[in-house]
Order: C-alpha cells, then sequence, then structure tokens
C-alpha cells in the first residue's frame, strides 16, 4: 500500500512560480509511475503531467508543456512539479498519484492505483 502526501499549494499572483512535492511511503518508489492531475471547480479530473518509475520519460498536458516541469528524486521517495508562469486557469487541486509501472509512461487517471489527499493551487489574475 502506497501512501502519497502533497505539499506545497498556495496562492499566488499570475505569472509567480510555485513548486509542489509528493512525499511517498509504504512502496517501493522507484517502481512507481508518477503523475499529477488536477481538478477545478465544478470540472473534470485532468491530467497535467506524469513521470516513468526511473524518471527518463516525461509527458505533460498541452496547457501546461515548456510551464511545468515534473520531476522525481528516487532516494528521497519524492516527486516534484515545477510551476513557472503561473496562469489564473491553473487554479485547481493537484493530486499525485501512482501506479507500479517499471516502463513507460500512463497519462489516464483511470489507470492509477493510489492518490493524495491534494493541495490547493490558486492563481490570482
Amino acid at each position: 500500500q502506497v501512501q502519497l502526501v502533497e505539499s506545497g499549494g498556495g496562492l499566488v499572483q499570475a505569472g509567480d512560480s510555485l513548486s509542489l512535492s509528493c512525499a511517498a511511503s509504504g512502496g517501493t518508489f522507484s517502481s512507481y509511475n508518477m503523475g499529477w492531475f488536477r481538478q477545478a471547480p465544478g470540472k473534470e479530473r485532468e491530467f497535467v503531467a506524469a513521470i516513468s518509475a526511473s524518471g527518463v520519460m516525461t509527458d505533460y498536458a498541452d496547457s501546461v508543456k515548456g510551464r511545468f516541469t515534473i520531476s522525481r528524486d528516487n532516494a528521497k521517495n519524492t516527486m516534484y512539479l515545477q510551476m513557472n508562469s503561473l496562469k489564473p486557469e491553473d487554479t485547481a487541486v493537484y493530486y499525485c498519484a501512482a501506479v507500479r509501472l517499471l516502463f513507460g509512461i500512463i497519462t489516464d487517471p483511470n489507470k492509477y492505483n493510489y492518490w493524495g489527499q491534494g493541495t490547493q493551487v490558486t492563481v490570482s489574475s
């Protein structure tokens, strides 16, 4: 059983940067494909970014490509999301998620087994 805890959310202004962290415990972190997802009020949960178990492969939603960077430190059992040039439309609850996958990358939220509790990111205009 994998437990995930997000941190780093907050209130920022448009154009600012914010960094999220996701600390994992209870499993072999380096065996898990990890992802970031977000859900805005009244909207469905959507894919933001994903990273393969080794960290070699990454994928991003078009809406964040070039502004967000996903990374992981398998020695620290932690995944990160660096968010730059934030926009009001980035406002959402951000969730980290995990699925056991040694090779490849998954962006479909329905295929993730473990989820954190979420952290609020609010970007004011």
